[in-house]
């Protein structure tokens, strides 16, 4: 399970859940937004970056989400987000990094190059697993600490979870935690798609936004039955373009573009039940890394 692609997902729902892990936020923590930055000579890649807005200074928030233990995290932290602050200096007043971990065992072990950075008041270590009961944990903060309880657990607690929403929230804060616990059960349970998810939570699927976004587009059955009919007559290969003009439609938000070509060459790989499992289930995704992920979660040698 790729419990940091669930973070970066839910930070860009909710680009104020990072603050709430933090004793201290800006005043403008609402008009922050997460995106992944671009560092060159020498090139690196920042997955987590939180940006005040362009038109006033402000402080910039590194994050890094870690469920496996990385010897030489902080090492990478630390040179990526300095070097980031030094190409950006004229933009942002100061600097914040905040590491999340699922507890305290999943740290880098020699930390003693670091210890000063470690200890002082702009580097935030957050170990999920001592925050707290999550049924008293605020919303936000209780849907990252469900991705560490055990799966035996996970479905009572995202229904409570979802109740909670229900009562706490307006209707469409309501409805943006939905798509977070559906996302997070998907992602947990390999095995799951979306409307095994939602059965799961005891809600229908036509109270998703994916079912919504389909149903307006108009597209929910005819996707799947002309791909699937396709196949079925022999026409594999129009099958497959079919689906490639859906992903790109629907992944890349009608933009021009075309998927990258890791991805339409396995998925010029699948079999023909793979295919016919994609044309069911690409309703679904939301973004490429959900495709990408499906396409991690196949089972090998098929």
């Amino acid at each position: 399970m790729r419990r940091d692609s669930i973070f970066y997902k839910l930070f860009q729902e909710a680009p104020t859940l990072l603050f709430e892990l933090l004793e201290e936020s800006p005043s403008n923590a609402e008009q922050y937004r997460f995106d992944s930055v671009a560092v060159k000579e020498p090139k690196f890649e920042i997955d987590g970056v939180f940006l005040p807005p362009d038109a006033e200074p402000g402080v910039v928030y590194f994050c890094e989400v870690q469920f496996q233990r990385d010897e030489l995290l902080y090492e990478r932290l630390f040179g990526e987000s300095f070097l980031y602050f030094y190409r950006n200096r004229q933009r942002f007043t100061d600097w914040e990094a905040v590491v999340i971990y699922p507890s305290r065992s999943t740290e880098q072990s020699d930390t003693h190059p670091y210890r000063s950075l470690l200890n002082c008041n702009q580097v935030h270590r957050i170990y999920l697993d001592e925050l707290g009961n999550i049924e008293q944990l605020p919303l936000g903060v209780a849907l990252m600490a469900l991705t560490t309880i055990d799966e035996a657990s996970t479905p009572e607690a995202a229904r409570l979870l979802l109740a909670r929403s229900q009562r706490e929230e307006s209707e469409a804060a309501s409805r943006a935690i939905i798509e977070m616990l559906t996302t997070i059960l998907v992602y947990k349970f390999t095995n799951l798609n979306r409307r095994e998810a939602e059965a799961m939570l005891g809600i229908t699927l036509e109270e998703t936004r994916f079912y919504r976004e389909a149903k307006e587009e108009g597209i929910e059955q005819g996707i799947e039955q002309g791909i699937v009919q396709g196949i079925v007559q022999g026409r594999e290969q129009e099958g497959r373009a079919l689906i490639l003009r859906q992903l790109n439609r629907r992944l890349l938000n009608r933009r021009v573009g075309t998927l990258p070509e890791s991805i339409t060459t396995r998925i010029a790989e699948l079999s023909i039940e793979q295919i016919e499992t994609l044309a069911e289930e690409l309703l679904d995704f939301q973004s490429i890394e959900d495709l990408e992920v499906w396409l991690e979660n196949l089972p090998q040698g098929d």
